[in-house]
This record gives structure tokens, C-alpha cells and sequence, in this order.
């Protein structure tokens, strides 16, 4: 059962900033409380993961992944690199670029992925090398380049910024091959990643995000249930 529940992080309700998840896998802030830590294993269903990327527990701005890979950037510290190597059980790999929040500038899943326009030369050839998506595409939704802020996608659907136009939102549900709908967390916001993280599932979003917010996502990815919620 795909299940939605709202979460902050430390009474933060930008937990996408904090946190990164897949089908296999979750990575968490390394400052993240045991209630944050539980709660994520409870809800995702998968092993769970405290790191760091540059010394930061901002894991959800660096990384990028799916049930393939993972993608660190150039900061990150070797250390950091060997304990998601043993923490994850996926191919792990940094991507040499000067483009580090790599969080914000890729949208990915496990078929295709979509990048900022400045990035594309530098990051096609390692994203499709270490994620094994079937194709890399490169531009901008509703005037932004940064793709990954604005929008997440998995397995099952995507959601984006409500100022993607219906041919934006076209694209992106041919691109990834699911669904595509727009929509926003934590009362209003349009950067998605921001406050969403999830999988196929479950999904965790801000604890900021209303009745209304929660149901368009609930019918977007197939959500058949939803508690009330916490406020960690």
C-alpha cells in the first residue's frame, strides 16, 4: 500500500533538502534525528542511510539517483564516497563537473533524465553510464533550468511547478514514460523537491502542505491511503 504522510525535518517542512529516496534506498541528513530516521524507514520501506555531501547534510540538493545508480558531485569528500559505496547497493559514482547541487539541475527516474541546459554536455555521458537511463534530455519547465528543483518524478508518476504549460507537462509524461500533473507542497510552493520525497512506496512531504495539496498528489501517484501525518 502507497501510503502519503507529512514530515519536517527539525521543524523545517523542506525535507526534500534533507533527504533523497528510491526504490532501494534512502539517504538521509547525517543530522537527522532518530524520530526523522524512523519515520523515513516507515513510510519509504526501504534502508536508510545518514550521510554527508561536502561536510553538509543537505543530501537532497547534491544527489541524484535511481534503482541503478548514484550520482555525488565533485565536493564530496572520500570519505563520504566510501560510505555510500557501502551504504547503498548500487552502482556509486562522482560526476566531474562544476555543477555541484546536482539535486536541483537533474530529473530523474529510471528511464530518462532531464537536464539543466548548461549542464547537459558535462553530465549526459555519467548519467546514462552510472543511472542506465535510456535517454538524456536537456532543458528548461516553465522558464527555469534548474528541472530537478521544480518537479519530482519516480516509477509510478511526476509531479511539476504549476507554471509548466500543458505542452510542458506533455513532454515530461513522454520523456519519463508516466503521468505527468502539475501541482505544489507545503501551502503553495512550486519547487517540489523542496518538500517531496518518496518512492514507489510512499511519499513524504512538508508538514506545510494542506488537505487539498496532499489529494492531488494522492490521485496523481495512485496514493490509496494517508494518515494524519507528523511534526518531527
Amino acid at each position: 500500500m502507497v501510503v502519503i504522510e507529512r514530515l519536517s525535518f527539525k521543524g523545517n517542512p523542506n525535507i526534500g533538502i534533507y533527504a533523497f529516496a528510491t526504490d532501494k534506498y534512502a539517504i538521509i541528513s547525517c543530522d537527522a534525528d532518530e524520530k526523522f530516521y524512523k519515520y523515513v524507514v516507515k513510510v519509504l520501506q526501504v534502508p536508510v542511510l545518514r550521510a554527508s555531501i561536502g561536510d553538509t547534510g543537505l543530501v537532497g540538493v547534491f544527489l541524484i539517483g535511481n534503482n541503478k545508480g548514484l550520482l555525488l558531485p565533485s565536493i564530496a569528500k572520500e570519505y563520504e564516497v566510501l560510505e555510500m559505496k557501502r551504504g547503498v547497493d548500487v552502482n556509486v559514482a562522482i560526476a566531474k563537473s562544476r555543477f555541484t547541487a546536482l539535486g536541483n539541475i537533474c530529473l530523474v527516474n529510471d528511464r530518462a533524465a532531464l537536464l539543466h541546459p548548461e549542464a547537459f554536455e558535462e553530465l549526459k555521458h555519467v548519467v546514462v553510464d552510472v543511472l542506465g537511463v535510456e535517454v538524456v534530455e536537456k532543458g528548461t519547465i516553465a522558464g527555469f533550468p534548474t528541472v530537478g528543483s521544480i518537479a519530482f518524478v519516480n516509477s509510478i508518476a511526476g509531479i511539476v511547478h504549476p507554471e509548466a504549460s500543458e505542452r510542458e507537462v506533455e513532454f515530461l509524461s513522454e520523456l519519463f514514460g508516466v503521468p505527468f500533473d502539475v501541482g505544489t507542497v507545503n501551502f503553495g510552493v512550486g519547487f517540489i523537491k523542496s518538500g517531496l520525497v518518496g518512492n514507489s512506496k510512499g511519499i513524504l512531504v512538508g508538514d506545510k502542505t494542506t488537505g487539498p495539496e496532499i489529494l492531488r498528489i494522492s490521485k496523481l501517484f495512485g496514493v490509496v491511503g494517508h494518515g494524519r501525518g507528523k511534526n518531527i
